[in-house]
């Protein structure tokens, strides 16, 4: 089978099939237990999947499952209570180059999925297929199509089995990839879709900015290069490993010199929308809310997080797979900014469930035209919102988050 082929098992395939065998010896009664007929688990014999691992806590269970594929499986994650049934479900949908761990289930003691899971629903984080996929696995057909068609799958599989009231929940290129699902899921049991600092088409300059972009990357794709990496995993790592030491990155105020690594690390979070990369300026300031002022030398320099601590996205990029994000995708998103239907269509007046929309004011900032596109295709039940004083990552990471803006995605 070509690895462009997507997933397409549904729920009526794989209904009988049973959850594979631990490698050890298992006595009767705990085989039962293993076995029993909890939502966790029938999301995995819905889906033909294989439990890559499990982990327990209190009043929860967490199942890591592996979704065939060929040659790239797809992971996902199924957090359930284990006090109470579920009354809904969850469907969680990373951004680019995140995965479920990452994006979701970071800080582990407290964090969305868990947030979500509080209030009686049973949470699944759908991973982006290159997330286990190795650099030479990607081609030119991974973009939101794709993306698009493995998390339907996942969800029809799902509903097929369950047969619960769902909301789709997605982050940045998540949130995009969730509005576009709805925009072409006409089930009753879809009740809302919950954005997190997304960005719909853009108007004015930006959207002149947005078509460039498309370009830029479309003609990258037909050289051959098919993906990126934001480099985030090892920028952290060594600002938290090695935080004096002297990075390869010149200084602005004098080129001479080296940012340290914890000083490039800070820089590069709050002050993304500088850098030079071909979407960093979508952002109105960076990844986190932070200050940074610079010295008379390196070690000079003075730079603090305001609400996700380094310790947060060193978790968080700990957690990640590959960490590649494909340049088809990458395409297709600046098509969706661009407002550009040919490259990818995108149906507005589709989306017909209620929308909730937060976006972050250093983020992605007060882009309301997605939802105004919403409304004008008929539907009432939709409301966006700015969080001050937030970047990026911080909706998700924050440690008042909880406080400060998931009230906001409604109960």
């Amino acid at each position: 089978m070509d690895r462009r082929t997507l997933l397409t098992t549904g729920a009526a395939a794989v209904a009988a099939s049973a959850l594979p065998a631990t490698a050890r010896a298992v006595p009767p009664a705990a085989a039962a237990a293993a076995t029993a007929d909890t939502p966790a688990h029938r999301v995995a014999r819905a889906l033909g999947a294989d439990p890559a691992r499990a982990s327990h806590g209190d009043g929860w269970t967490h199942l890591r499952l592996t979704l065939p594929g060929s040659p790239v499986p797809l992971g996902v994650d199924v957090l359930a209570d284990t006090r109470r049934p579920p009354r809904g479900i969850a469907h969680l949908l990373p951004g680019g180059g995140l995965n479920f761990a990452a994006n979701f289930f970071t800080p582990r003691a407290r964090n969305l999925a868990h947030h979500l899971r509080a209030q009686d629903l049973l949470v699944i984080g759908i991973s982006p297929r290159e997330d286990l996929a190795e650099p030479a696995d990607l081609t030119a057909s991974w973009g939101q199509a794709a993306h698009k068609a493995d998390a339907a799958a996942v969800i029809a599989a799902v509903d097929g089995a369950l047969r619960l009231p769902y909301r789709l929940v997605g982050h940045s290129a998540g949130a995009a990839l969730a509005l576009d699902l709805a925009s072409t899921d006409g089930s009753a049991r879809l009740r809302r879709v919950v954005a997190i600092d997304t960005t719909g088409p853009y108007t004015g300059e930006r959207q002149a900015r947005a078509a460039r972009t498309r370009d830029v990357i479309q003609a990258r794709i037909d050289a051959g290069v098919l993906y990126g990496d934001t480099g985030l995993q090892g920028l952290v790592s060594r600002a938290l490993t090695d935080p004096d030491g002297a990075s390869s990155v010149p200084r602005p105020p004098d080129p001479a010199t080296r940012f340290t690594n914890a000083a490039l690390a800070h820089f590069a979070l709050t002050r993304t929308s500088s850098l030079p990369g071909d979407t960093d300026w979508i952002y109105r300031q960076g990844h986190s809310a932070g200050a940074f002022a610079f010295g008379a030398t390196p070690l000079d320099d003075r730079f603090s997080l305001t609400h996700t601590p380094l310790t947060t996205w060193g978790a968080a990029t700990q957690a990640l797979g590959s960490g590649l994000v494909p340049h088809a995708l990458l395409r297709d998103l600046a098509a969706i900014w661009a407002g550009d239907t040919t490259t990818y269509p995108f149906d507005w007046s589709g989306i017909r469930t209620e929308v909730v929309w937060v976006n972050a004011a250093l983020g992605r900032g007060d882009e309301p035209h997605g939802a105004e596109l919403i409304r004008a295709g008929g539907n009432r039940r939709v409301t966006f919102r700015v969080v001050p004083g937030h970047g990026h990552a911080d909706p998700v990471w924050s440690g008042t988050a909880d406080r400060d803006v998931w009230p906001h995605l409604a109960p």
